[in-house]
């Protein structure tokens, strides 16, 4: 929020609940209909955090509380909302309302909200488009997703190695306002080939009729249009840029990826991750916006699959079902045991998994890390298998029966941290997601081998 906005408001709550105060009060100037007040309302907040209020509105009232933003706040604060609410501002908007906003988005953010829409709306809105904003959106939409191309903009400061000092700055100056960022500066020749950068503090420093070609930096760290996003992030984390050039298959300067972007990039990546972990197809959107029966249908694949592998754990225990007659009390460890193998399993396979996306593990050092998480798996077998006997035994009051399940446990425990550390490896080699892939293969492996284990344990030391 502004300076102001925090004035009158001590330090003593914090952003969020700030921001759940502005929701508070704009619900109900809006319920009351008190619209001049829900405006002067908004006066001194930050878009991020009008779009954050929005958001928590129900849903009549998101319209209302949008319209009653000036034109050009409407467009910042656009650009932060969920897509999802973004595509249902456009079906409420008149049709000059909806192309105004639009035409004045950053042309990333622009080509961001075009991958969320319908076909049919996207058609009819780049015909629409001024000339210069249509071919920079055409231009992005162009490239595949989820690629530099994708995500970049082509709002940027190019100068040329001849330039003085003082004729830069004076570029800078006239084209500030159109540009994403003025902090790093691209060179390039007379084919619009990149040849170096500098940033604007090296420009600042230097000497007016120095020329760009003598301060600019000529071994520049570049991206190419199909590089994937997940690496653009992880070359601008690991350098600490703010953005980093984009160029295509002849080097020549297409456009830029900036920090914020990457932060928008990392939390997309992430949140698949952890949805696909979870067995969730992940979607566009706020998850929590999301129309009930599309929440249903993401679930519900891998649960079906889940179920139907499952029936191999409900066929082994009916093929040893002569041990579990005569020995009724091993029944009642099976949930324990293919529980725990569970977790072990998705352990190992989260922090593989992690590694992979991070590039923290590499595919050729597989041997290394499975004999890693083997081992780690053999420490934490004795540790369970000495508590689940203790237990076991005070529970049942039957020592056989304590040590086949601590024993099953030690087992167990080695196997999912095997399968959880392996799988991820074989499903990248196969050029699968390691993610979407493992998890319902270990929970497999572990459930049905597990119950194998489990039985024939029990077998071998109850003389069965």
């Amino acid at each position: 929020m502004t300076q102001d906005y925090n004035a009158n408001h001590p330090q003593t709550v914090s952003r969020e609940e700030l921001r759940e105060l502005v929701r508070m009060q704009l619900q109900a100037l809006l319920e009351q209909q008190n619209f001049q007040g829900a405006k002067t309302l908004l006066v001194p907040v930050q878009p991020v955090d009008i779009a954050e209020a929005i958001e928590g509105l129900p849903e009549a009232m998101q319209a209302i509380a949008f319209r009653l933003l000036s034109k050009d706040e409407a467009i910042e604060v656009y650009e932060y909302l969920d897509p999802i609410i973004q595509q249902k501002l456009i079906e409420e908007f008149k049709h000059q309302d909806v192309l105004d906003i639009v035409d004045k988005m950053s042309p990333d953010d622009r080509a961001r909200l075009f991958d969320e829409l319908p076909a049919k709306i996207v058609r009819r809105l780049l015909t629409q488009l001024s000339p210069e904003e249509r071919q920079a959106t055409s231009l992005l939409l162009g490239y595949k997703p989820n690629t530099a191309g994708r995500i970049m903009t082509p709002e940027y400061i190019s100068l040329k190695e001849g330039m003085t000092v003082a004729q830069a700055l004076e570029r800078i100056r006239s084209v500030a306002n159109v540009t994403e960022t003025i902090y790093y500066l691209y060179v390039s020749d007379a084919a619009r080939r990149l040849v170096g950068i500098l940033s604007l503090r090296d420009l600042v420093t230097a000497q007016p009729d120095q020329t760009i070609g003598e301060i600019m930096t000529r071994d520049s760290v570049h991206v190419y249009t199909e590089t994937d996003q997940e690496v653009v992030a992880r070359i601008i984390k690991d350098y600490d840029f703010l953005a980093v050039p984009v160029v295509d298959a002849e080097r020549r300067l297409v456009g830029i990826v900036t920090v914020d972007d990457v932060i928008d990039i990392l939390e997309e990546e992430t949140t698949e991750d952890i949805y696909t972990l979870g067995g969730v197809q992940a979607g566009g959107g706020n998850y929590f916006q999301t129309n009930l029966f599309t929440v249903a249908r993401r679930r519900v694949v891998w649960l079906l699959v889940l179920l139907i592998t499952n029936t191999a754990t409900a066929i082994v225990i009916q093929n040893e079902e002569e041990v579990l007659e005569q020995v009724v009390a091993l029944a009642a460890f099976i949930p324990l045991l293919i529980g725990t193998g569970g977790n072990v399993g998705a352990q190992s396979s989260t922090v593989v998994i992690r590694g992979l996306s991070t590039n923290e593990v590499q595919i050729n050092k597989f041997l290394r890390v499975i004999s890693r998480e083997t081992l780690a798996g053999v420490v934490l077998g004795v540790m369970l298998a000495v508590v689940v006997t203790v237990w076991a035994y005070f529970l049942q009051g039957n020592l056989a029966v304590a040590i086949a399940v601590g024993v099953s446990l030690f087992a167990i425990a080695i196997l999912a941290s095997f399968a959880g550390s392996a799988l991820p490896f074989l499903f990248r080699s196969l050029k699968l997601d390691p993610a979407l892939m493992s998890a319902p293969f270990i929970t497999t492996a572990v459930d049905v081998l597990g119950v194998l284990i489990y039985l024939w344990t029990a077998r071998i030391i109850l003389g069965l």
